[in-house]
């Protein structure tokens, strides 16, 4: 455990936020600020395009993209990031959000470029198939393949069940087996459905959750309403200016010098957004899409939507309460400044764990549909089942089991999905085309 949180600590201190944030500002130079079609992405993804083949609309792809990465990470996540960087940290994570989005749209590219039609018509893509077809690199395709397969019992899935049944117990005293049990049984009825019903579950539960959670947030802003301009102020401040907050206004565990807000709001950024971790480009493959680059754009919109607008959203909420109320955080951990924010509403714990439970349940389904497609080049078809059941088991043993080990194994492992995906996407730069608008 020790060992794998030193390396961790090493990786994700620089070099990984480095190397990310690094090719991030070269997709948005090499595809001349691909970001600036924001609007268009948005309008495409609820465009159907009829005359495209594929097995998932436009808008379940990108639905299923969201549900796999507005996880826990969105509220958790930038509590944190605001507790260990100080308020300059969302600034950093928001910038991620808004350079990020050329590398999905780069990665979801490749996805759709390369993506393969089995002979059932069904399509398989993703960083595995570029790096097979495009690289002839069928080694790295395996090895990233089976660390998808690993992330997705990790992150995917003991993580975020042992989210819900933490918040189910806090809440309601449910005791974890029985909690366990119902999820594993609820996720298990949506992924047997296959891809279909995966789109179809999360194209109706993204949009009814994220609104849902955007709700409440911007009414504890109108609550708040005097000091958002100072938070901006501030958050925009501190995320280039060393300014340490009074101890006496967040019970001293607050510091925003200029090196820690840079590294912890790129790296909760970099793990929120999933942009260089290939696993959007497993979605966009399967898409009705009649070229690459429009579902590139709609998939490059999931990195606005979870980053640029849910964690400035979720910033910006905890530090306008921060401000309001220095006095009222002191004996929060650094998890539960989220917590304290929504103590300003009525039932606001209940409305927070119910958000959670509901982003929890959503990466669970999202994540095991990247997993099934990592089996599915490894083994083919015929290992679906198999993952299946492991995954539903796993979800009742994440539910119940410690996670320390997990986190950090998942933090591991997701630097070896990067690798190979962003040495592939390097690679074949020159084969990704701007938006044809």
């Amino acid at each position: 455990m020790e060992w794998i949180k030193q390396i961790n600590s090493f990786i994700w201190g620089i070099p990984m936020p480095l190397l990310l944030f690094s090719m991030h500002i070269y997709f948005t130079i090499h595809l001349k600020g691909v970001q600036r079609h924001i609007g268009k992405a948005i309008k495409l993804s609820i465009i159907p395009d009829k005359k495209a083949e594929g097995d998932l609309s436009g808008f379940a792809s990108l639905a299923a993209t969201l549900a796999a990465t507005l996880g826990t990470g969105n509220i958790v996540g930038i509590s944190t990031a605001v507790a260990l960087g100080g308020p300059g940290a969302i600034f950093w994570c928001w910038l991620t959000g808004i350079l990020g989005m050329a590398t999905t749209y780069a990665e979801c590219f490749l996805g759709v470029l390369y993506r393969k039609k089995t002979s059932d018509g069904t399509y398989l893509g993703g960083p595995m198939y570029a790096l097979e077809y495009g690289l002839n690199k069928k080694w790295l395709a395996v090895l990233f393949s089976i660390f998808t397969l690993i992330a997705s019992y990790c992150v995917g899935c003991s993580t975020q069940a042992r989210a819900v049944t933490e918040t189910a117990h806090t809440l309601w005293n449910l005791p974890e087996y029985a909690v366990g049990i119902v999820i594993a049984v609820v996720v298990g009825l949506v992924i047997v459905g296959g891809i279909k019903s995966i789109g179809k579950i999360c194209s109706t539960l993204v949009p009814a959750m994220g609104s849902f959670y955007i709700l409440g947030c911007l009414i504890l802003l109108f609550i708040n309403l005097p000091y958002i301009l100072p938070a901006v102020c501030m958050i925009v401040k501190s995320a280039f200016v060393p300014n340490r907050l009074p101890a006496a206004i967040v019970g001293g565990f607050i510091g925003s010098a200029l090196r820690s807000a840079a590294r912890y709001g790129i790296a909760r950024g970099l793990f929120t957004n999933e942009a260089g971790l290939g696993s959007a480009a497993i979605a966009a493959a399967g898409a009705r899409t009649s070229h690459p680059s429009r579902q590139a754009l709609i998939s490059m919109s999931a990195t606005f939507w979870d980053t640029v607008v849910m964690c400035a959203v979720t910033g910006l909420v905890i530090v306008t309460n921060i401000l309001k109320n220095p006095t009222s955080v002191a004996g929060y951990s650094f998890t539960e400044l989220t917590t304290a924010a929504f103590d300003a509403l009525p039932f606001g714990k209940l409305f927070l764990g119910l958000s959670l439970i509901a982003f929890a349940i959503a990466t669970l389904i999202g994540w095991s549909y990247f997993g099934e497609k990592a089996v599915e080049y490894l083994f083919g078809k015929s290992g679906i089942n198999t993952y299946r059941l492991c995954y539903i088991v796993m979800i009742f043993i994440g539910s119940i089991m410690s996670l320390k080990l997990v986190w950090e194994m998942t933090d591991l492992v997701n630097v070896f999905m990067a690798i190979p995906n962003l040495l592939c996407l390097f690679l074949l730069r020159k084969q990704i085309k701007g938006p044809q608008l």
